[in-house]
């Protein structure tokens, strides 16, 4: 059995919400020690071309299974928010990156989905969800950038097309 290769330094964030800004958090199941700790959808490019927009497809799916690929529903509902973090890897997750590797690009994304979106949770990813009002979301997350992407959610909602289906009323 080959060795799983390390993981890439650039990820997505997809905060997913409601037009009423109800957040989907997930709680990892590898968080050892962190029994609360919440995100939003998040996960590495698979291979150095791979586009943000097709990781951030693919994660929302193989997280919760929510489908917003193109073709689908909630196409129009994904938007690139054109913003990226660069943050320090916590310790406990280096071995999963090539040695020295101490930083992540993160590319932001949200997901508006209509209230009452069903979930399905990769069980070998995240053992529970819930959805919570954006403030109260921002506050249960574990980490400080996903914390500050779900307080700039109300300024991106407004940013959404109507002709997408989804658009929060102003």
């Amino acid at each position: 059995m080959n060795p799983k290769p390390p993981k890439l330094p650039e990820s997505v964030l997809v905060v997913i919400h409601t037009p009423a800004l109800e957040v989907l958090l997930i709680r990892r199941a590898d968080a050892v020690g962190h029994v609360d700790h919440w995100q939003s959808v998040t996960g590495s490019k698979d291979t150095p071309g791979e586009d943000f927009h097709d990781t951030a497809v693919r994660e929302v799916f193989e997280e919760t299974g929510i489908a917003c690929g193109p073709g689908s529903a909630l196409a129009d509902g994904l938007c690139d928010w054109d913003i990226e973090n660069i943050y320090e890897i916590y310790p406990q997750w280096r071995h999963r990156y090539a040695p020295g590797v101490v930083h992540n690009t993160e590319h932001l994304f949200s997901l508006q989905v209509p209230a009452g979106t069903e979930v399905r949770l990769s069980p070998r990813e995240h053992t529970a969800y819930r959805w919570l009002p954006y403030l109260a979301a921002a506050e249960a997350c574990f980490s400080p950038s996903n914390a500050e992407a779900i307080l700039m959610l109300p300024r991106f909602i407004e940013d959404i097309s109507p002709t997408s289906g989804w658009a929060a009323a102003a």
